[in-house]
């Protein structure tokens, strides 16, 4: 299973007339506490979009992981050095381009691995979605994980929605890159149980003002590589089951 990025463009031209399925890693570069890397969700996204192209490919369909998607709206994070921000219509509008190429060489649709959560660059991406088909007659599929049914499958800190660096983040970095943990710190992280959720209803606009000074929320010193593992696969089931449900929907669609 090669990557776009790693193939020629007659090998690319090869997999469109496959209808192959361009899965798009979607992460930010944003404070992610003390402990963890500024691209941590362009990891979580990255790992998520290889566990479903293996589960995709594992059902006899073509799956090409793009590079990934790393600057986007990241508001909330702003206010902490090294957080790099996009306007939502720059999102948007980059990622229904994206979608205009691979519809331009004939691939079947764009699946996004998306570990990012900023209310703003959900929006985006959702606008995305809905402008691709307008606009293209391309389908986009994004599994929105603060949504249900996926939200429910990602453990009970991220159900209480004070997940930001926590133990569901900082589980999934342990599992794929250790060395980019600061672990001396994790490990004596005080719990942060304020909900970024609850505080988004409630129309805060920033870590600061959702009660996390230090850009973290939830359990970080209770994270496990062993539970980032199992993350990984539950998030590699929920591309593969949103892109199945896609194909459901659009039965005619010679795959």
């Amino acid at each position: 299973m090669q990557p776009l990025a790693a193939m020629t463009w007659e090998d690319a031209r090869a997999a469109a007339a496959a209808r192959a399925i361009a899965v798009l890693p979607v992460g930010a570069i944003e404070a992610h506490g003390p402990h963890l890397p500024l691209e941590t969700d362009v990891i979580i996204a990255q790992a998520m979009a290889r566990a479903g192209a293996e589960r995709l490919a594992a059902r006899g369909l073509h799956p090409v992981i793009l590079p990934p998607l790393t600057y986007t709206a990241a508001g909330f994070a702003g206010g902490f050095a090294g957080t790099l921000s996009l306007r939502p219509e720059t999102v948007a509008a980059t990622v229904v381009e994206i979608a205009a190429s691979l519809s331009a060489h004939g691939f079947a649709l764009l699946a996004i691995a998306n570990a990012h959560l900023d209310p703003a660059h959900l929006s985006s991406l959702a606008t995305a979605v809905q402008r691709a088909g307008d606009e293209l007659g391309f389908t986009i599929v994004f599994p929105d994980l603060t949504t249900k049914p996926w939200a429910l499958r990602l453990g009970e800190e991220f159900r209480s929605g004070a997940c930001h660096a926590g133990r569901f983040e900082t589980s999934v970095v342990l599992a794929e890159r250790p060395d980019l943990v600061r672990d001396g710190i994790r490990a004596d992280l005080p719990a942060n149980p304020a909900s970024l959720s609850r505080a988004i209803r409630e129309g805060k606009t920033s870590f600061e003002a959702a009660g996390g000074p230090r850009a973290y929320f939830g359990w970080p010193a209770d994270a496990t590589a062993e539970e980032g593992r199992a993350l990984i696969d539950a998030l590699g089931s929920i591309l593969e089951q949103a892109v199945q449900a896609e194909r459901s929907v659009d039965a005619g669609r010679p795959w």
